[in-house]
């Protein structure tokens, strides 16, 4: 197992670190580009030393785009599969980047706000991942890295269609802008939930599970993104996504308020039940874990456990996942095993004694 997955296990990146004043509802914002080499075919039609060779000269270009001594590459092709699932669980790579078979790899900036994919659905994937709802500072950071790297690799790019990407729902822009949302409030009342479903669906936004396209809504976790940028400028994606977040916490926000003055002793027990079952369990599942921490972390920013850090519940939310757990014992592990695993790092997070003070 590759040595540097133990400091990894330890920690998470600076964007589930780091709070800011729309963290209770609105966990990070994420904006990713997909790029294409010109004269390549696309990943899905590459021979083998094709892709080799595409992603020797992307690793070279990215490192010697002078983006810091903190960037570091890792090639996935000979990467155990807990490496795989480790960097995943980080949302440093995708579930596709993590299944293929050719000449793939990542490179990431030390806090891992900066990432990039070589060879996953597109040569290259781009992403900025910040704390909170921080659409602006992340569309800055990305234009650099873009412009850093279209200096140095011809992208396929036409004027007509604007960038040519493996999907086409990608063609244009290349951009997808999403942001990661708790929304456990709207989660206990189904038809203000599908109030939120539907208002992003007439903006042609989708909301996706915590690891994206493809996965379900494990503890109340959501990506809302854009669907399509064929004809569409990057400034009209950030508008559509930045008048809609408002309102989404707005309304999240309202729904607490409400189940706390209405149905206070059933929020209580679900939010204690879910306490308890995280400080005491002997073996518990990823899902029992994450839902349970959702509970808890709703629990900690309503001021109904006073003790409890939501710093320390988004660090659980990554670090109860099998990847995390495998590499902190330095060995693969059977599901029950994970499951022991997981409760006794649970029990050890949140300590022997005397239970939070109620508020």
């Amino acid at each position: 197992m590759e040595p540097f997955l133990k400091e990894f296990s330890a920690r998470v990146g600076a964007w589930l670190e780091t709070a800011t004043t729309e963290s209770d509802v609105v966990v990070s914002t994420r904006i990713r580009l997909a790029r294409n080499v010109e004269g390549y075919p696309f990943v899905g039609r590459m021979r083998e030393t094709q892709a080799a060779e595409l992603a020797d000269r992307l690793r070279e270009g990215i490192l010697g785009a002078g983006f810091g001594k903190d960037f570091r590459y890792i090639s996935l092709r000979e990467s155990s599969r807990v490496c795989r699932d480790l960097l995943l669980e980080r949302h440093l790579i995708s579930r596709e980047l993590a299944g293929g078979k050719l000449d793939r790899g990542v490179a990431f900036s030390e806090p891992e706000t900066v990432g990039l994919m070589v060879n996953e659905e597109d040569h290259l994937r781009i992403q900025v991942l910040l704390p909170g709802f921080a659409l602006d500072e992340a569309w800055s950071r990305i234009s650099a890295i873009d412009r850093a790297l279209e200096s140095r690799i011809d992208f396929a790019h036409r004027d007509d269609f604007g960038y040519l990407t493996a999907c086409p729902t990608n063609i244009g822009t290349g951009m997808r802008v999403s942001v990661m949302v708790h929304l456990p409030a709207l989660g206990l009342v189904e038809r203000e939930m599908k109030k939120v479903f539907n208002a992003a669906a007439k903006t042609n936004l989708a909301m996706r599970g915590l690891h994206g396209e493809g996965t379900r809504a494990t503890g109340d976790f959501y990506q809302i993104s854009n669907q399509v940028t064929l004809g569409r400028s990057e400034e009209s994606l950030l508008s559509d996504l930045g008048r809609i977040l408002p309102h989404v916490l707005t309304f999240e926000r309202r729904v607490r308020e409400e189940l706390t003055k209405e149905s206070r002793a059933m929020l209580e027990d679900r939010i204690w039940r879910s306490y308890g079952l995280l400080r005491n369990a002997r073996s518990i599942s990823t899902d029992e874990a994450i839902t349970s921490l959702s509970a808890v972390r709703l629990g900690a920013y309503l001021g109904l456990l006073t003790d409890v850090q939501p710093s320390t519940l988004n660090r659980l939310l990554v670090l109860v996942q099998p990847g995390h757990l495998q590499a902190k014992v330095g060995r693969e592990l059977g599901p029950p095993e994970r499951d022991v695993e997981r409760a006794a790092l649970l029990r050890d997070s949140f300590g022997a004694g005397a239970p939070p003070e109620r508020a």
